[in-house]
């Protein structure tokens, strides 16, 4: 055993020696290049000189009007756009990581090391985040030398903490987003339009950032750090699955073949009907209808659950932790008891609730129409967010009703009544189809990140679409219309039964 041990560690310790060797010759080929270093070097240097005269002029214009806290405000804030700004620069870099060498035809010798696929992928990625990220961490000590010498102010340690960890977590998120492009695009070009997808996310979450350090709410910013270092983790896993390269090295041009994507399509749309020991064909055409729509509940909604386990557990995971947000949120901020009067309710309680524009009717079609948009809608932001989303808004309406039954209880009624009256006969079936749906929609987000085995991103993709499709029309919305029926006629009168006098 202690020779297999010490076997292990030397494959381990020679892997990471050719990794550092390959490390060390991106980031020499990227020094060399004198059009990516001066640009550094001035945002490092002068940049910093630049904020530091901003602040010096800022601090003197809100003296005049008292406004100190302003001031103290700004600096923080220009202290985190001074190491954002060259960071900006491995964006530049992460983008040249396999695409531009594949331009410059100097990508085939590097694919023919023994690295393997992950151990070349991270090396490239540690390569392009390393200059502008110590280009950063030195601007951001250029900009806290200016301030001290010239303004007498430092930041707390916890700040500048803070700050350097931001910067890095940004860093690794923009490189890690951009070798993602640059391993699955054919050119540069291309590869730069598809940075945008990655520069602007980021220039939002900056300006929230901003209102954040406005507002020296700093408790924040380390969720959003956590935020990051979880996307950091989702993209890495991702380039490394997708990161193939023998394709990167046969593929010399993106095609959108719509027509193979149809077929692609069409053939996940298909099932296998429920026969009844005869041709299909020589069935009648009702009972070939049949026939499909048995073999659609009897074989493909079963196998599409079966397939989609682990993201129905993920949302099961997510709704539990909604009940603890639910409660934790219900004890902090109390409501007064008033509000929660439920010995006078009535049917008219119902019937006569405000009409708002941006609510929907008390109706089987209102509660439905509003149900299926809102699975709609999360399906779509799960494409653009990994499936997170998706179970972020489902979780949403989840906190709230927890913590209107904790409310309950401090109102001075049972909570696990009020929980049967008002969410349990529709939440029976509403609630079910919403963890199906939204299960559906993570697999739709998560085949970026970890297609099946032995699919592209598209088939993958196309694949979770067909799944989602099917089982939304044939078990979701069913199930959707029947909570819709009971919540707006039998749920009432269970609430009326149970606390109406």
């Amino acid at each position: 055993m202690a020779a297999i041990g010490e076997r292990m560690r030397n494959v381990s310790g020679e892997s990471f020696r050719l990794m550092l060797v390959l490390v060390r010759r991106e980031i020499r080929d990227t020094l060399r290049d004198w059009r990516m270093v001066v640009p550094i070097l001035i945002l490092t240097l002068l940049f910093p000189a630049l904020m530091s005269f901003v602040a010096d002029m800022a601090l003197d214009w809100v003296a005049r009007y008292g406004a100190s806290i302003v001031g103290d405000r700004l600096m923080p804030f220009l202290l985190m756009v001074v190491g954002f700004f060259p960071i900006s620069f491995s964006l530049v870099i992460a983008l040249e990581t396999f695409v531009g060498e594949k331009e410059r035809n100097s990508l085939e010798p590097l694919l023919a090391t023994p690295l393997s696929d992950s151990q070349l992928y991270i090396g490239k990625m540690l390569a392009a985040m390393i200059p502008p990220l110590l280009a950063a961490y030195m601007g951001i000590g250029v900009y806290v030398i200016g301030l001290y010498a010239f303004e007498g102010w430092s930041p707390p340690p916890q700040l500048l903490l803070l700050v350097l960890v931001l910067t890095t977590a940004e860093a690794l998120v923009m490189v890690s987003g951009a070798v993602v492009v640059s391993s699955q695009t054919t050119s540069a070009r291309a590869a730069n339009l598809l940075a945008s997808f990655i520069i602007i996310p980021v220039a939002f979450l900056m300006q929230g950032e901003a209102l954040i350090m406005f507002w020296a709410n700093y408790n924040v910013l380390w969720w959003i750090v956590l935020f990051l270092v979880v996307v950091d983790a989702v993209l890495i896993r991702m380039g490394i699955h997708l990161f193939n390269r023998e394709f990167l090295l046969g593929r010399q041009i993106d095609e959108f073949n719509v027509a193979f994507l149809w077929h692609t399509f069409r053939d996940r749309m298909r099932w296998r009907p429920w026969f009844f020991g005869r041709d299909p064909q020589a069935l009648p055409s009702w009972l070939r209808w049949v026939s499909a729509m048995g073999g659609l509940y009897r074989y493909q909604v079963p196998a599409i659950l079966r397939r989609s386990r682990l993201a129905v557990l993920t949302v099961v995971i997510g709704l539990v932790l909604s009940a603890v947000v639910g409660f934790s949120f219900a004890a902090d901020y109390r409501l007064p008891s008033q509000v929660l009067d439920l010995d006078h309710i009535s049917p008219d309680s119902f019937s006569d609730l405000p009409a708002v524009d941006w609510l929907p009717s008390f109706t089987v079609w209102g509660v439905l129409g509003n149900n299926i948009r809102a699975l709609l809608a999360a399906s779509l932001l799960a494409i653009f967010s990994f499936g997170t989303l998706a179970i972020a808004l489902l979780m949403a309406p989840m906190v709230i009703i927890f913590f209107f039954v904790l409310q309950a209880a401090y109102a001075g009624y049972s909570p696990l009544l009020f929980f049967a009256a008002f969410v349990l006969p529709h939440a029976v079936f509403e609630l079910p189809a919403a963890i199906i749906a939204t299960a559906l929609a993570v697999r739709l987000g998560a085949t970026f990140i970890s297609p099946p085995e032995g699919m592209t991103v598209g088939e993958g993709w196309l694949w979770a679409l067909a799944d989602f499709i099917k089982v939304f029309i044939a078990l979701v919305i069913p199930m959707l219309a029947l909570a819709a029926v009971v919540e707006v006629h039998v749920t009432p009168a269970v609430v009326v039964w149970a606390f109406g006098q």
